[in-house]
């Protein structure tokens, strides 16, 4: 979910407005969603509203799709290397993880446990905090 950044100035009042906001969903329900500020149609004054504009994959085609692992196991069994990852490319993205792994053992940062199915440790909240953001949890 990427936030845009609040206007300076409001023309519409004391209101206060909510934030537009563009959302990527994957699994299970892919789409793009885009929610704006917007002015209820009408006379009588500003009265702004937060609507979607919303993209979703199930709705907008009648297709049925497989998700990730049906589609990853067909691709294994039809012989189509397209959809992994080659031995160098492997090597690479373990390379660059090992660096950060050295890294937390000579700051000594240890892993922090959560609940399964939760958004993560409590420090994540704190992080996203201190920067005035939050985890979208639509």
């Amino acid at each position: 979910m990427f936030e845009f950044k609040p206007v300076p100035h409001s023309i519409f009042g004391e209101e206060p407005l909510q934030p537009n906001r563009l959302v990527l969903r994957l699994q299970p329900e892919e789409g793009v969603e885009m929610s704006i500020m917007t002015k209820e149609p009408g006379p009588g004054g500003f009265r702004m509203r937060s609507l979607p504009l919303n993209l979703s994959f199930s709705q907008a085609f009648e297709v049925s799709y497989p998700d990730a692992y049906e589609r990853l196991l067909m691709e294994v069994l039809r012989g189509n290397p397209a959809l992994f990852m080659r031995r160098d490319e492997v090597e690479a993205g373990w390379a660059w993880v090992d660096r950060i792994l050295e890294a937390w053992r000579l700051e000594q940062v240890e892993a922090q446990e959560y609940m399964a199915g939760s958004w993560g440790p409590t420090d994540a909240f704190v992080l996203l905090d201190r920067d005035g953001r939050r985890w979208y949890e639509g």
